[in-house]
C-alpha cells in the first residue's frame, strides 16, 4: 500500500520502494488534450524537482496532478474546489 499523499511523494514512494512504474497511471491537467487531461505511466517521468516533473521534455507541475492509480487503485486525488 502507498502512504505518501502527495503526488511528488508518492512518485517517489514507488520509485524508492522498487514497486513497478509500469503499474503507475498519472492523470494531469493538459489543455487542448482530450477532456483537458492525458494518462502517462510513471516510466515516462523523466526527471523529478521540487515542484514539477519533466516528461518528453516537458515541465509538468505537480499542481497539474488530478489522479495517481496504482494498479488500477486510485492512491490520490485532487479534490475539486
Amino acid at each position: 500500500m502507498i502512504k505518501s499523499k502527495n503526488p511528488r511523494d508518492i512518485i517517489n514512494e514507488i520509485k524508492w520502494r522498487g514497486l513497478s512504474l509500469e503499474d503507475c497511471e498519472i492523470v494531469y491537467l493538459h489543455r487542448g488534450a482530450p477532456g483537458d487531461r492525458k494518462v502517462v505511466r510513471a516510466t515516462e517521468v523523466e526527471k523529478i524537482e521540487g515542484g514539477f516533473m519533466l516528461i518528453g521534455g516537458t515541465m509538468i507541475p505537480f499542481h497539474r496532478i488530478l489522479e495517481i492509480r496504482f494498479k488500477g487503485e486510485t492512491v490520490f486525488e485532487r479534490r475539486r474546489a
